[in-house]
């Protein structure tokens, strides 16, 4: 049985979709104006994760995930300038163009860091249709009220408005710290912006016509919004880092059972953050990480995804390059051990003692998703009194959801160890070379001939976007 701690509750629960036939998850995307920084991709690193165990327990899991590319100001109570509009300004684009070229960079970090992308990804410009039909049912229930020209939602009329911790209202309520000015608007200092008529940025270069006149969304609207259309009324996971909490979260919480009048979602995970030797990681403060920068430092991309796995996701991790350095030499010796298992790869799979090491990875996760543990069972699996064919379909199986490329690397790591001088490997690569001109002048039959032929001699060719590799068997 898979326990999750649920930020909603403060405790482990055991995880149960309200529906068996169908489990649903929602993931808090990113605001795509700038890079993501490492800080932002460990979150969705621990998400993936638990997307891909729950797939790989057999959930028929579909996942959600939003853009958000309007609406999030660079204050989360509701003041300070778009972020969205913010980035256009500092590079000299549109919004839209902004929106794009950072949304492209996020999923390839996502794809360098083998993070799965969701089943439905949905910018919330798409969504505008959606966020008003919501709002209007807010504002007929009287969960919401028109002042000043915004529709802010009434935290006032809820039973309970603060969820995720025993928060003070008082420690929290917007216009009693001494950075933000209070919206003089608001009945309520809790409350909300649902949509914006009026701002102090009338330049706002995205608007739409609403029946409280041209404007735009609030940001919290759009998650609730966005699930809702997608996984209908009742949600079994939503999850995002520790700083969404309050207000994002709390505020999704409120307009959506405000708005379905039951409660919304069984499952809150929230990731805890990266953490520098001075504080909080962000955009803003010391040296911007991100992964094209560890790549440039040399750096693969999955010894950070190796570095996260090794703490769990409920506690702060420190990012140094020295903490880093650890992790990315014990990513190479873990790959250097199943390189070799490869070149030892005889026997058959002692299905026992396999059933054992899927157990040990089990137990690890079904713990709240335990990766340091799971990396444990990975470890043990490999030292285990068992053939190098048992270990290495425990390697296969746990890298289903660990996804740290361990065979893949492992293989690219034999290849290149083989020496071009050795006559046999000498005829191989001369194959390939022959085999990659036919290729070009549209000689497929030969193409395929030469394949063939180094197959019977034991020798598998591997086409990658790279080029042509191959495996001795």
């Amino acid at each position: 049985m898979l326990y999750l701690y649920n930020s909603a509750t403060r405790q482990k629960e055991a995880f149960k979709p309200h529906d068996e036939k169908r489990t649903t998850m929602y993931t808090c995307g990113p605001t795509v104006y700038h890079y993501a920084h490492i800080g932002n991709l460990r979150s969705y690193i621990m998400e993936d994760i638990l997307d891909r165990y729950l797939r790989y327990l057999g959930y028929p899991l579909k996942r959600v995930m939003n853009i958000t590319d309007v609406g999030h100001l660079s204050s989360d109570a509701d003041t300070g300038e778009d972020k969205m509009l913010k980035g256009a300004k500092r590079e000299h684009k549109t919004v839209m163009e902004i929106a794009k070229f950072y949304t492209d960079a996020f999923f390839a970090d996502c794809e360098k860091l083998r993070i799965r992308r969701p089943d439905v990804v949905e910018p919330a410009t798409h969504c505008i249709g959606e966020f008003i039909k919501v709002i209007k049912k807010l504002l007929e229930k009287g969960y919401a009220y028109e002042a000043g020209g915004n529709i802010y939602f009434d935290t006032s009329k809820l039973e309970k408005y603060y969820i995720f911790n025993d928060f003070k209202e008082e420690d929290l309520a917007v216009g009693v710290r001494e950075d933000v000015g209070e919206d003089t608007n608001k009945r309520n200092k809790a409350d909300f912006v649902l949509w914006f008529t009026k701002s102090k940025f009338e330049d706002q270069e995205l608007k739409w016509n609403s029946p409280w006149g041209v404007g735009y969304p609030g940001w919290h609207i759009e998650c609730s919004c966005i699930s809702m259309k997608h996984l209908g009324e009742y949600l079994d996971v939503h999850c995002g880092g520790i700083d969404n909490a309050f207000p994002h979260h709390t505020n999704e919480i409120a307009q959506s059972e405000a708005y379905l009048g039951h409660k919304w979602c069984n499952f809150w995970m929230h990731v805890h953050h990266l953490n520098t030797t001075s504080g909080k990681m962000s955009k803003s403060s010391g040296e911007f990480l991100t992964v094209s920068l560890l790549e440039s430092k040399g750096y693969d991309p999955l010894a950070y995804r190796f570095f996260c796995l090794g703490s769990h996701y409920r506690k702060n991790l420190v990012f140094t390059y020295e903490n880093l350095d650890n992790a990315a030499a014990a990513y190479d010796k873990l790959i250097a051990r199943v390189a070799q298992l490869l070149k030892e790869a005889q026997g058959g799979v002692e299905e026992e003692k396999l059933a054992e090491m899927k157990a040990a990875f089990r137990e690890a996760l079904d713990n709240d998703l335990n990766t340091s543990l799971a990396v444990t069972a990975l470890y043990d699996a490999l030292k285990a009194d068992a053939t190098a064919a048992t270990k290495l379909a425990a390697v296969k199986d746990f890298d289903t959801v660990l996804q740290l490329a361990l065979i893949e690397k492992a293989e690219k790591k034999n290849e290149e160890s083989y020496d071009e001088n050795d006559p046999f490997v000498a005829e191989i690569l001369g194959a390939i070379r022959a085999r990659a001109q036919a290729k070009k002048e549209k000689n497929y039959a030969e193409a395929d001939r030469i394949r063939a032929a180094l197959l019977e001699k034991g020798v598998e060719l591997v086409d990658t976007k790279e080029g042509t590799t191959f495996k001795i068997r």
